[in-house]
């Protein structure tokens, strides 16, 4: 049997948002799903590969603007997400 490595409380936290937001997606239209699966799994991989793992304070902000975004997300209100990119010049 393959060993596990433990997991921080933190990155348990990060997982499980990530798992309600696949969750929250599965309550929209199915084109709707498929984009908000799409716009969430980029956002946790560059975050993923963009944010140092030590920067506690910053992953603890990112989890509380995630679990308000999923908040909204759950909101029978709330039909599609959409995305900002700052910084990026339109094309």
């Amino acid at each position: 049997m393959a060993s596990r490595t433990k997991l921080s409380g933190l990155q348990r936290q990060v997982l499980g948002l990530y798992r309600e937001f696949l969750r929250a997606a599965r309550l929209k239209e199915p084109e709707e799903r498929l984009r908000i699966e799409s716009i969430v799994s980029a956002e946790f991989r560059q975050n993923a590969m963009n944010v140092d793992r030590k920067n506690f304070l910053y992953i603890e902000y990112l989890l509380r603007r995630g679990k308000k975004q999923l908040e909204q997300l759950k909101s029978p209100d709330t039909l599609r997400l959409s995305t900002l990119e700052v910084g990026k010049t339109p094309q």
